[in-house]
């Protein structure tokens, strides 16, 4: 009985030094500007990213629909000019992008495919916008990750050392309440101050579980988030009771969130490139080139890399000559001649998504420094808005390009002879007998790209759940010296 009694005295006077702390900000109109500009900010990136997302995703969606009905829509033609003729494939946007946009503005949402190249993706929204930095996207998780924890710092840099300034500390002491008491406190109520900062992103995240996503991963992104503005909470309260002036205590709170929200993670970009540096596009598009020359022309079927290709028809199908040979030679070309460019242009592609892929391993590591850099690396992940899912939308368009491409090819080689093929260029009616039926354009299959399965994503963002906890705990023992060296 005592001992309850005990606990509601404690948890009374914990409450009330909460509500006088809310007293004071109410009554601050720095606090009370801090609180509404940081709420509005929020909602408004969420209302305004929200809708365009669901606009980006339906547009996607048609222009999906409406290139696979293009191409099926195309009339009798030669199975190689519909090789050129192309074919685009759309990434439409994760629904936790609404929150978590992470690499999707930056690497391009659509990618045109065509025979014996493989194109970049396009259509980057960071590439078209006329911002010139980060600062020009306000989207919520950058608002999240950045600017709330300079608006928690604002509000509660001097709830502490106000006291101490106030020459109240001793007072409250001396009437009962220990110092654990005070600093939780003012914890409490600087832990529901931000929750105002959070609640815009836990309504989203509520909007996002239905809409088609894993509640298990929207749980779990939501509770990184609040640990992260409690972990900022933590901070900041730890800080205001270390130091006996306000002002200290707002500046080296303004060094820490400058080294941890924008110093750190630049610098764990600048030490990723450094570490594991990678050719420029333009570079590697000359190497790709001229490694390609070396495999012949696939539009010459006299190219002398086709002697030993032809030679081992004519002796498989125990002809003289390729007009006699059962199948289309020149069909038969370019099948061979695409599946080698493939396995070249693929080689480079892998290794430059690898390098990439390092890259973004080695900043990620940074999480051990910062916890912005941590939460960022496994909101991401989560999202499915990742390196590592551009890298598989990348690959999945490959597959598609190379099955309708080589789909064609196996047309032009089995369903068009050979001499109406070689002749075609002799006048128009000769070119109009060197086509095949559009039915055949059916090789071209739907293309729908989806996140990484929910297990797959928690497993990748586990480690820097892993360093976000760690942070959490350094924050709480931060804190606890700084409770044990409170004096009046």
């Amino acid at each position: 009985m005592v001992y309850k009694e005990k606990n509601h005295m404690v948890s009374k006077t914990v409450k009330t030094i909460c509500a006088e702390q809310w007293r004071y900000w109410l009554r601050t109109k720095v606090a009370t500007t801090v609180l509404i500009l940081g709420s509005v900010l929020t909602l408004a990136a969420l209302v305004v990213n929200s809708f365009h997302i669901e606009e980006a995703a339906h547009a996607r969606e048609h222009l999906q629909h409406e290139a696979e009905e293009r191409f099926l829509s195309q009339p009798d033609k030669h199975p190689h000019r519909m090789v050129h003729y192309g074919h685009y494939v759309f990434r439409t946007p994760t629904p936790l992008s609404v929150i978590e946009p992470g690499v999707d503005t930056y690497t391009g949402n659509a990618i045109f495919l065509e025979g014996h190249r493989q194109n970049s993706a396009m259509f980057a929204e960071q590439r078209q916008s006329a911002g010139l930095t980060r600062f020009s996207s306000l989207t919520p998780s950058f608002l999240a990750l950045v600017l709330a924890p300079l608006f928690i710092i604002l509000i509660g840099y001097g709830s502490v050392s106000r006291e101490r300034e106030a020459r109240t500390l001793t007072l409250l002491l001396t009437q009962g309440a220990s110092r654990w008491q005070l600093v939780l406190g003012k914890l409490v109520a600087l832990m529901l101050a931000s929750g105002i900062f959070l609640l815009p992103l836990l309504l989203a995240c509520v909007y996002v579980a239905f809409s088609n996503e894993s509640a298990l991963v929207v749980t779990l992104f939501c509770l990184g988030y609040m640990l992260y503005f409690m972990l900022w909470a933590v901070v900041v309260t730890a800080c205001s009771t270390l130091f006996e002036k306000s002002s200290a205590s707002f500046t080296v709170l303004i060094v820490i969130w400058m080294s941890a929200c924008i110093l750190l993670p630049r610098m764990g970009s600048s030490v990723a490139t450094s570490i594991e540096p990678s050719i420029g596009k333009l570079e590697a598009d000359f190497k790709v080139e001229e490694k390609l020359r070396s495999l012949g022309d696939g539009h010459d079927v006299n190219d002398p890399a086709f002697v030993a290709l032809k030679q081992d028809l004519l002796d498989k199908y125990n002809v003289d000559s390729v007009d006699d040979l059962p199948v289309n030679f020149r069909g038969i070309v370019a099948q061979y001649s695409e599946q080698r460019q493939a396995v070249v242009i693929n080689e480079f592609a892998e290794s430059r998504m690898q390098e990439e892929l390092a890259q973004a391993r080695i900043a990620r590591q940074f999480g051990w420094l910062s916890p912005t850099v941590a939460l960022r690396s496994f909101s991401t992940l989560l999202a499915g808005t990742s390196i590592e899912t551009h890298h598989r939308f990348l690959r999945e368009a490959e597959m598609l390009r190379m099955q309708f491409v080589q789909g064609l090819n196996k047309v032009h080689v089995e369903k068009l002879d050979y001499k109406l093929d070689m002749n075609r260029n002799a006048s128009e009616e000769a070119a109009n007998k060197a086509v095949v039926q559009a039915s055949n354009w059916a090789v071209l299959s739907e293309f729908s790209f989806q996140p990484e399965a929910p297990m797959a994503r928690l497993s990748s963002a586990a480690m820097y759940c892993l360093q976000l906890l760690l942070w959490v705990g350094v924050a709480v023992l931060l804190l606890n010296l700084a409770v044990r060296r409170l004096n009046p």
